[in-house]
């Protein structure tokens, strides 16, 4: 099976005919041995911020940055009767300012969204099209965001993958449409770090 995204130019023979003025490659994944060739475009530079990029990223697959701030009221108003949503939203902010934030989000979305498309082999796409009980990468992905602020986040992170408050029990609703076997656990992952962050601020002030 091969996968081109222009087959005119994206073909093997085309490939290798134009190879010396595009950046073309095959990757062969799977235990089919699928092959995807295409024309890759040059890379770009990387800069040292993406926030407004994964904010855009994450209202694209219907999550916003208040609805990952209800879940940091939800989590942290018993312990800080003070909080307010703008602090919420503040600190959600703060959070996906971290570049281990971006990576994850940007890597743990595609997948999602290659895995509707189709655009994975077997059996990882079926695996992430049904949510597969025994597939914890997604978990573990969102780790790399809980660690941020600590031992804190890593509690809130469980009680809210359990509990499914919120848009993360929207994001778990098969009615939803699309895939989001990372995406409930990144935004989970982000309002626990969030919440983490804010009680961290909390006893730094009371110190």
């Amino acid at each position: 099976m091969s996968i081109a995204a222009d087959p005119n130019s994206c073909s093997p023979r085309a490939a290798d005919a134009h190879s010396r003025n595009l950046a073309c490659g095959r990757v062969y994944i799977g235990v089919r041995g699928v092959e995807i060739v295409c024309a890759m475009p040059a890379p770009q530079p990387i800069r040292r911020q993406y926030k407004d990029e994964v904010i855009q990223l994450l209202a694209s697959r219907g999550v916003s940055v208040n609805d990952i701030a209800e879940l940091v009221m939800l989590i942290q108003k018993s312990y800080l009767p003070n909080l307010t949503m703008d602090a919420c939203r503040r600190s959600v902010r703060k959070v996906l300012a971290k570049r281990e934030t971006q990576n994850a989000i940007f890597t743990g979305v595609a997948l999602d969204m290659l895995a509707e498309k189709g655009l994975l082999p077997p059996p990882l796409v079926d695996m992430l099209r049904q949510d597969d009980s025994l597939y914890g990468i997604d978990e573990v992905m969102a780790l790399a965001i809980v660690n941020v602020y600590g031992s804190i986040g890593l509690t809130n992170f469980g009680y809210l993958d359990k509990s499914k408050l919120g848009v993360v029990g929207r994001l778990n609703d098969p009615r939803a449409g699309q895939v989001n076997t990372f995406l409930d656990d990144l935004v989970s992952a982000v309002a626990a770090a969030a919440a983490a962050r804010l009680a961290h601020h909390e006893r730094d002030v009371a110190d």
